[in-house]
């Protein structure tokens, strides 16, 4: 099996400054991340994995060029703000297959500001892909604490108004819906070629949970300093492993 593991990371962040390479519990963003990877291609030698990431800044690159993976320069017309990142994933696929002469059977894309992953969450995506052949893409997501059913409000024509009427008088009685944690995104290779446009939703998916505290995308300097709070209670739990790791990086 021939598996690419991208992690896709733009020198500029309106929310964050420079946040992909800004020092997390003492280490830079993205090794967190690397980290997971180089833990995953180790667990699973059986597998052909390579690892790539991209990006736009060579402050980025420069930080990871060290590791046993491969810097993708991306271009700027794929790193703006608007630029679905379907688009950057797709572009580290086509240049790792030219580079490569090879054919990836699954590209597994990780974020960067999503530093608290189990390697076990990676296979489980992976393993639920390879088991539902009609699905593009799995994802990891968390339960949602709001539910558009029942306690989620929209302003629409000029009021403000429930997202969903749906009638529900209590949050048990409403359906269950879940928040898109930005972690994993496990795609067939196919898929993102020939089937997905712009988004993993575009196309069918499924999803693995994850534990909701332990991963929370890092979108601003709250969301910075919140999982800095958390980290070291999930790095001596069940992330142990990827802090000893990112400690020897």
């Amino acid at each position: 099996m021939n598996i690419l593991i991208t992690i896709c990371g733009r020198g500029g962040s309106t929310g964050v400054a420079d946040k992909n390479i800004r020092r997390f519990m003492g280490k830079p963003l993205a090794y967190y991340t690397v980290a997971a990877a180089l833990l995953f291609r180790e667990r699973h030698s059986a597998y052909c994995v390579d690892i790539s990431v991209s990006s736009d800044s060579d402050r980025v690159l420069d930080r990871v060029r060290h590791f046993d993976l491969v810097c993708i320069e991306r271009p700027d017309t794929l790193a703006e703000n608007e630029t679905p990142k379907l688009f950057a994933i797709r572009h580290s696929l086509a240049y790792m297959e030219e580079t490569h002469n090879r054919k990836y059977d699954f590209v597994m894309d990780l974020d960067i500001t999503s530093p608290l992953r189990r390697i076990e969450d990676m296979e489980n995506a992976l393993k639920t892909l390879e088991e539902h052949a009609e699905m593009d893409v799995v994802f990891s997501a968390v339960p949602s604490r709001r539910n558009p059913y029942f306690n989620m409000v929209e302003r629409r024509d000029g009021k403000m108004q429930k997202i969903i009427d749906g009638g529900f008088s209590a949050r048990q009685q409403a359906p269950a819906v879940y928040d898109m944690n930005a972690s994993i995104y496990c795609y067939r290779r196919d898929s993102i070629v020939n089937r997905l446009n712009a988004s993993p939703l575009d196309g069918a998916f499924d999803i693995v949970l994850m534990r909701d505290t332990g991963v929370l995308d890092i979108d601003d300097e709250d969301d910075f300093r919140l999982m800095e709070i958390l980290a070291p209670y999930f790095f001596a739990g069940e992330c142990k492993e990827l802090y000893a790791y990112t400690r020897a990086m």
